[in-house]
């Protein structure tokens, strides 16, 4: 029997409802979201606890691990300069000026006490700035992020960091009060100049305690944030003042003080402690003794305070006469570099000046810098010779000489036949010097500039009579330190005292020294040729009111130009060149050296009384000394030495023809130019 057809109302009822398919695929969605959402948020709890893992050791935020600080301090006690980390001490948000925390929330985090360690508002504020500028203008740390940042993790820019800075936020905001955050970023904060904390750096650039801080100073202080070197005042007043009023007013908008007030504040002076009574160049002297502490007290791991023997007046007079006479006179001389050391005669260095200007350049060119010092040499081939018998008044022949294929000349091409030896060393004759370095012999020439302090290597040729072997401004300086003491040998030396931070001392100089290095008829004969280089010679420029010795030398080709003098008082060496040895402008020692010396040695010798040169007890009767190798003993030597004037004389029996030297090459030594 055929099969009834169904009426449309039986075959409608039996139609799906017409959203289950659509349900079906929501559904299918939702699931697969949500166990997406699991798989994540397991992923993203995974990654989180890896992170935690790598976080450091959190214990540590109570204990401030920095470089032990040295503090270099004058000869009267004024600060010079301070190396590694300076750390004022803990101080509590009481007993700061209440401008202090002000400020640095008002520039800083002005939501500090309302947010959780994160100010998503204000992330969304500065999201906002720095779109509608196009760039960076404002960022959104917050200080509890700083804090994070800066105690336990490293200025590494990645994801991983910043992850670990939030945790670490979160962290300190449920272990510490607000203000117990505050206070330990106020204390561990880097603002410059190797301060930590605001304690070191209020001290440091305001001679203060933080208590007493004005407004404009704290405004100062809580800019240093933003960028500690820029806007720090002790090396851009201005720049830090201008900084201080962007502060001022974050101040007003904050609602911390009136737009009146905080102009007003603006107004207020701003007095900088200098960090140095010496000025920016004693940076060198600090520098080469910085090296040098361990040696005295081992391996520091405490502060220390170096008590040196620089005279900051001394110093500033040494920086001030540089400055001005390259200003004066280096351009249009091709002088680009200087170098000044002074010292007592006992050897105490009071003046140190390595350069033109140590934020150019930080080699120290009086310590480490090794040029030829020319004629400056010669003191130490006429005192050879007057420790063999010789007179200032003896003769010597100035006439045409050959060593080899060198032959030495004159610098004004001048032979004067017979000339004595105090006008040979006055005027820099260099034949009549080579002539004595001859009979003499090289090796007594080297071994007696090495007595009286040169510790370079010096070659052995007729050359270094003329000064072709390099030697230090410190060096030279301190060789000539014994003529200014009596003939005493000396040890050069800067640091008097090193103290720990509690006052201990860790070690004190006590006087010490070679002994005597030259005997009183040497020393006489000296004082009396270098008193006539300044007198009637080529160091006329650097005379004084006073008893005033020394030598001019200028290199090759006018590469190097000194000044090495002494009263009773001081020892002082000038140098002046350029780094690459560039030929200056016919600059030789007895012109601008020498008036830089005179300069300063004016000011050196303010308010002392003119003194003779010291000579130690005994008789002024000559020295003689036997020579070995010489025929008819010392007369023979002597006869042989001055007798046919203008005619040269066989090399010293004991030192060989240089040309016989396997080490020797003709030198081409040109004429010392020291008029």
């Amino acid at each position: 029997m055929p099969r009834k057809p169904e009426s449309p109302e039986s075959s409608e009822g039996r139609k799906k409802p017409p959203r289950s398919r659509a349900w079906r695929v929501f559904g299918f969605l939702f699931k697969w979201m949500a166990v997406l959402g699991i798989w994540a948020g397991m992923a993203a709890g995974a990654v989180l606890v890896v992170l935690a893992f790598d976080l450091p050791d959190v214990s540590t935020i109570n204990h401030f691990v920095r470089r032990p600080s040295l503090t270099f301090v004058s000869s009267d006690g004024q600060p010079i300069a301070t190396y590694g980390d300076q750390f004022g001490g803990a101080v509590e948000l009481s007993e700061m000026s209440p401008w202090l925390p002000k400020a640095v929330l008002a520039t800083e985090d002005r939501r500090f006490y309302q947010h959780i360690g994160i100010d998503f508002i204000g992330l969304a504020r500065a999201a906002w700035v720095n779109l509608r500028a196009g760039r960076v203008v404002q960022g959104g740390s917050t200080i509890t992020q700083q804090l994070a940042k800066n105690v336990f993790l490293s200025s590494e820019r990645s994801y991983k960091r910043k992850v670990q800075e939030v945790m670490l936020a979160f962290w300190l905001e449920r272990r510490f009060t607000k203000d117990q955050i505050l206070t330990i970023y106020l204390n561990r904060v880097y603002l410059g100049a190797g301060t930590y904390g605001v304690e070191a750096a209020t001290r440091r650039y305001f001679g203060k305690p933080s208590r007493q801080l004005t407004p404009h100073e704290a405004a100062v202080i809580a800019g240093l944030l933003k960028a500690p070197s820029r806007y720090s005042p002790a090396s851009d007043l201005e720049r830090a003042k201008g900084r201080a009023e962007e502060v001022l007013g974050n101040l007003a908008e904050a609602g911390y003080m009136t737009v009146e007030e905080a102009r007003a504040a603006g107004r207020q002076p701003l007095r900088i402690a200098l960090n140095t009574q010496a000025g920016r160049g004693a940076r060198y002297f600090t520098d080469w003794l910085a090296d040098a502490v361990p040696g005295f007290v081992g391996f520091v791991d405490r502060d220390l305070v170096v008590v040196t023997t620089l005279d900051a007046r001394l110093q500033r007079a040494a920086e001030a006469e540089i400055a001005r006479a390259l200003a004066r006179d280096g351009e249009k001389a091709n002088a680009g570099q200087a170098a000044l050391v002074a010292m007592t005669p006992d050897g105490a260095v009071r003046a140190m000046i390595g350069g033109k200007d140590y934020a150019e350049s930080q080699f120290n060119r009086a310590a480490s810098g090794r040029r030829q010092p020319g004629s400056a040499f010669k003191p130490f081939v006429f005192l050879a010779a007057v420790e063999a018998g010789m007179r200032p008044d003896e003769l010597i022949a100035d006439g045409p000489l050959a060593i080899g294929e060198w032959n030495p000349r004159n610098f004004d091409n001048v032979l004067k036949g017979q000339i004595t030896a105090r006008e040979a060393l006055a005027r820099s004759v260099n034949t009549a010097t080579v002539r004595v370095a001859q009979r003499v012999g090289i090796d007594r020439v080297t071994a007696t500039a090495s007595r009286l302090g040169i510790a370079s290597p010096l070659r052995r040729d007729f050359a270094t009579a003329l000064g072709a072997s390099e030697v230090t401004p410190f060096e030279l300086t301190a060789a000539f330190a014994p003529f200014a003491n009596s003939g005493n040998g000396i040890i050069p030396y800067a640091i008097q005292e090193i103290r720990d931070g509690e006052g201990n001392a860790l070690y004190r100089r006590v006087g010490s020294g070679p002994g005597a290095v030259l005997q009183r008829p040497a020393l006489a004969a000296m004082h009396d040729m270098m008193q006539a280089v300044v007198r009637e010679g080529t160091g006329r420029a650097a005379s004084l009111d006073r008893p005033t010795a020394g030598k001019t030398g200028t290199s090759q080709d006018y590469r190097d130009a000194w000044f090495v003098g002494y009263t009773a008082d001081y020892v002082a060496g000038v140098w002046i060149g350029n780094d690459d040895g560039e030929a200056m402008e016919r600059i030789t020692g007895g012109s601008l050296p020498a008036r830089i010396w005179r300069a300063f040695m004016q000011e050196a010798h303010r308010g002392l009384p003119a003194r003779p040169l010291p000579l130690p007890p005994g008789s002024d009767a000559p020295a003689v000394a036997s020579t070995p190798g010489a025929s008819g003993g010392v007369s023979g030597f002597l006869e042989s030495l001055f007798r046919r004037a203008g005619t040269p004389s066989p090399v010293h029996p004991s030192q060989p023809a240089p040309t016989h030297d396997p080490r020797y090459r003709p030198p081409g030594f040109p004429p010392v130019a020291d008029n």
